[in-house]
């Protein structure tokens, strides 16, 4: 009974998947045809100069990132437990500290 199931759920996707070729076929532009580089010319040279600034700031996203994903469960267990609400608050004054740091040595400033 399963493989029944199995080959008529293949039979109806490649159905479906003939009927929409067949029905709206698809536009050959040279942008469709070309790769996906993010915005990048992909035959332009490969030694451009890459600013070092988006480099930290992409850091930075990923470094505040993970910090929120481990605060979040925080509030949750706060009331509960001096220890929980004592974690809460050092984890804020390591993350504090830190968006000082990059603030010292410039590290958030794009035009400078």
């Amino acid at each position: 009974m399963l493989y029944l199931y199995i080959t008529l759920i293949i039979i109806i996707s490649i159905l479906f998947f003939l009927f929409f070729s067949l029905v709206f076929p698809g536009k050959k532009a040279k942008e469709k045809n070309s790769p996906f580089e993010c915005g990048f010319d992909p035959f332009s040279l490969s030694r451009v100069p890459f600013s070092l600034k988006f480099f930290f700031i992409g850091i930075i996203f990923l470094i505040f990132d993970v910090e929120i994903v481990v605060i979040l469960p925080f509030p949750l267990m706060m009331m509960k437990n001096l220890h929980f609400m004592f974690s809460f608050f050092l984890i804020n004054f390591m993350i504090f500290m830190g968006l000082l740091y990059e603030l010292n040595y410039s590290m958030l400033d794009w035009m400078k």
